[in-house]
């Protein structure tokens, strides 16, 4: 028996405000090509529907590494974690980046891979996989508010958002 069980998104019991502004969650991607992948922690994003279909948007800032294996793949996950192994996990991959480390090696995330390309983890509550369907540039320009830029983007790094349709949700038992 899997332990993980398919739902629609309408059936998604999880409060995304809560669960992406202040529980966090992990963005994934793979290169198809070479089969490395990449995580990172993410405490932006939303989901709803949007052109007929059910959507999650996350943003990639451009030196991230992530935003690199994002670039290869039209396949993103998000995954939800519960409970003080996934804060510290979460927590971990938010505070490194994996070019300098195996982030699963070092929180003992346990990747899978299903045979669509997508990457999620067994310790994950939730996962939402997600087909890329248009990608847009933040530019400081479109800020109606124009403190956001100068509080968010001092850099001027700013985010790329991925609008993916929802293609699947697995809830583990």
């Amino acid at each position: 028996m899997s332990v993980f069980k398919h739902i629609k998104p309408e059936q998604l019991p999880l409060n995304l405000f809560n669960a992406i502004g202040n529980e966090w969650m992990l963005i994934s991607a793979k290169d198809e090509k070479t089969g490395s992948f990449n995580t990172m922690t993410a405490s932006w994003g939303g989901a709803g529907v949007l052109w007929g279909r059910p959507f999650f948007v996350c943003y990639i800032r451009p030196q991230r590494y992530t935003y690199e294996f994002a670039e290869k793949t039209d396949l993103i996950s998000l995954s939800f974690f519960e409970g003080e192994e996934g804060r510290k996990i979460l927590t971990f991959c938010g505070n490194n980046s994996g070019r300098d480390c195996d982030k699963t090696a070092e929180t003992g995330l346990k990747p899978i891979f299903d045979k669509e390309g997508f990457v999620y983890y067994e310790q994950a509550k939730y996962s939402l996989f997600g087909k890329k369907l248009y990608i847009h540039d933040l530019k400081p320009e479109n800020f109606i508010d124009s403190a956001i830029p100068k509080i968010h983007y001092k850099a001027s790094d700013y985010h790329r958002a991925y609008i993916c349709e929802i293609t699947d949700i697995l809830e583990r038992n």
